[in-house]
């Protein structure tokens, strides 16, 4: 019984073997990170950047099992990602989402029903596609009013928690407000800050493998 066990095993592996493959590729996976600037690395290097990182990170913990595609655009909305995730949810076929937007939406002041219904669009559309999201909340200044702050930040936990997603609370825990962390505008995080980014959203990236 055990040698019938391990040829039904090693077979098929030899067989993979023979053909150029390798059993542990069945379990890659594309994981595709939607954002804004913060993702885009607006203002360094995009080899610099958390989500280049990422794929480093990747591919030493899991070699050449795991592949990072960013989609995320500098000035991006979750109205701008509505629009175009469809396409590409079909070009890249992602089994893993990762949402990072709402900044933007946040800073212009548009109101929290709606970036809320846009994030819930963009979960939806992913969750379609059968893949897996994970969202990394973000927060905006105070001086946009306590009520609209809160009201914004309340916008993550309430779409992850009604469409049962992963909620990092804040991509920026540990960077925001720290000059030493922020490009010159105090809104981009600088070089230094990406391996903070990376480890802050690390953890709900690989719960998602």
């Amino acid at each position: 019984m055990q040698n019938r066990n391990l040829k039904t095993l090693v077979f098929p592996c030899l067989a993979m073997l023979s053909l150029g493959l390798t059993p542990v590729m069945a379990s890659a996976k594309t994981i595709m990170i939607v954002g804004d600037s913060i993702s885009a690395g607006y203002g360094i290097q995009a080899q610099q950047g958390w989500v280049a990182l990422l794929q480093k990170r990747l591919d030493q913990q899991y070699p050449k099992q795991h592949k990072v595609v960013n989609a995320s655009v500098s000035g991006e909305t979750t109205s701008g990602a509505v629009a175009r995730l469809p396409k590409l949810l079909q070009t890249h076929k992602p089994h893993i989402v990762v949402i990072e937007l709402g900044g933007n939406d946040g800073l212009r002041g548009q109101p929290p029903l709606l970036i809320q219904k846009n994030l819930a669009t963009l979960i939806q559309q992913s969750q379609k596609t059968k893949a897996k999201v994970v969202v990394l909340g973000m927060k905006i200044p105070p001086n946009y009013g306590t009520a609209y702050s809160k009201a914004f930040e309340k916008n993550y936990k309430i779409v992850s928690q009604q469409h049962n997603v992963q909620l990092l609370p804040f991509f920026l825990e540990g960077v925001a407000g720290k000059k030493n962390l922020m490009q010159a505008d105090l809104v981009h995080p600088n070089t230094s800050a990406q391996s903070i980014l990376l480890n802050n959203a690390y953890p709900y990236i690989k719960g998602a493998l």
